[in-house]
């Protein structure tokens, strides 16, 4: 998944970023947007798909303070560590099931 980045504005410097990610849509959008919009220092974080034959995600971080790339880093471990968590759920009750039902892997 390559990130770029646009431009920012000057007045807010490193506050202020908008980063696209290459063949993402919808669902890495709007979870990072979710994650990331729960901090805190963020003002605004919002994402748009500019149109369904460009395989580009456009997503904009704004924070009152702090710097926006170390938004996104803290929103895609989180996204991490919560995609690690639902497999492990996943897994044991799996297993659970299949013990109670007999079923060899």
């Amino acid at each position: 998944m390559p990130i770029s980045q646009l431009a920012s504005s000057e007045s807010a410097g490193e506050r202020s970023k908008t980063f696209v990610f290459e063949d993402e849509g919808h669902t890495l959008g709007n979870t990072l947007r979710s994650i990331i919009s729960s901090y805190k220092d963020v003002q605004f974080c919002g994402y748009t798909i500019s149109h369904p034959a460009e395989k580009k995600m456009n997503l904009r971080i704004q924070m009152y303070e702090g710097r926006a790339v170390d938004a996104l880093r803290r929103g895609l471990e989180d996204l991490v560590n919560v995609c690690d968590h639902t497999l492990d759920l996943f897994e044991n009750e799996l297993t659970t099931f299949k013990k109670e039902n007999n079923i060899e892997s």
